[in-house]
């Protein structure tokens, strides 16, 4: 018998106030919401525009001080529709909130950059389809290899820096006739010597059989045949067992290029280091030599002394990508790393 029924008003959630779609993009609205948002709330329009999707964890740990700063922040986002979220469904526990870029944000990197919402090539149900998309859980992983990168370069301990992060997409606008690597990056280290590494990173789910990942390096190989330019590779795998297996298989596909030298290659695996801290600059990078073998990890500022034949970067510590003009859309790559904190208080 049913003596305590759920009212009805405690089947509804409270549902922020958010502008139509039609308001969102309106230059009165978009001016209005200038004078709202600080340098931060605007480096994260744009790393959402250039990464597609980030979840509460990446963004906390790239440029919230704690997660509850971080959740009342993108709360006030979302509702300025500057930012749209969605929380994947997941058979036990509870999936982190994923944002995305919304209308809002879309129309304000367009102004604040001289074009025209068209020519983002931005649209909203793309943008928040990727809720529904077979590569979520990849584009998910690729950024949090990232941002884990991110956070190694805010603490204040570190020698080194995260200076470029380049998307898949933009990867692809570049390469994608010869190779399509899941991200591009470069760490730089400071001290106790100065050194720069640039990669290609391949993040493998475990999805594909090894000898279809090792046929990826003849894409690579070409690549640096035609560009001159050789850049490293660096192959995330779930397990160390995965990653055995994968080796074998990029040892095998390196023995049949004319050059191996051209794609210098380095392993590693998400539980190497069990137990701590899954830090991708760790010394956790192995080098795959077919002529000279080595069971040595390595931090990744090392990774350049494990090939010598590569050609050092510049000292400069900003992206390459600002000096060579690299637009896609009409935008540069955002920096990784977010701006200081502003003095100003934006208002409510």
């Amino acid at each position: 018998m049913i003596t305590n029924p759920t009212p009805q008003r405690s089947l509804r959630g409270h549902q922020p106030q958010r502008p139509s779609q039609r308001a969102a993009v309106t230059s009165g609205y978009v001016a209005h919401l200038a004078t709202r948002l600080t340098e931060r709330d605007r480096w994260l329009a744009r790393m959402l525009y250039e990464h597609r999707v980030l979840t509460t964890h990446q963004i906390v740990e790239m440029a919230w001080p704690s997660v509850r700063a971080a959740n009342m922040r993108l709360l006030r986002l979302y509702q300025w529709r500057l930012i749209d979220r969605f929380q994947p469904f997941v058979t036990s526990g509870t999936a982190p909130m994923h944002y995305v870029l919304d209308l809002a944000g879309a129309a304000m990197l367009a102004r604040e950059d001289g074009l025209d919402l068209r020519d983002l090539d931005y649209r909203h149900d793309r943008a928040t389809g990727i809720a529904y998309s077979l590569h979520l859980a990849h584009t998910v992983g690729t950024n949090g290899f990232f941002s884990a990168l991110v956070a190694r370069s805010r603490r204040t301990d570190t020698t080194g820096r995260l200076t470029a992060w380049w998307s898949e997409t933009r990867c692809a606008r570049h390469f994608g006739d010869i190779v399509r690597p899941d991200a591009y990056g470069l760490w730089r280290e400071f001290s106790p010597a100065p050194a720069a590494l640039e990669w290609f990173l391949e993040f493998d789910f475990g999805t594909e059989r090894p000898d279809r990942v090792g046929r990826k390096l003849a894409g690579y190989a070409k690549l640096a045949t035609t560009t001159g330019i050789t850049t490293p590779v660096l192959l995330w795998t779930p397990t160390t067992r995965r990653e055995a297996y994968v080796r074998r298989a990029m040892a095998a596909a390196l023995a049949d290029l004319d050059d191996p030298s051209l794609v210098p290659l380095a392993t590693s695996s998400a539980d190497f280091l069990d137990g701590q801290d899954n830090d991708p600059a760790a010394a956790r990078w192995q080098p795959l030599d077919v002529q000279r073998p080595s069971t040595w990890r390595l931090h990744i500022a090392e990774l350049a002394d494990a090939w010598p034949q590569l050609p050092p970067l510049g000292n400069s510590s900003s992206d390459p990508a600002q000096a060579n003009g690299d637009v896609v859309n009409g935008l540069l790559p955002p920096s990784p790393l977010p701006p200081e904190p502003s003095d100003r208080r934006p208002r409510g």
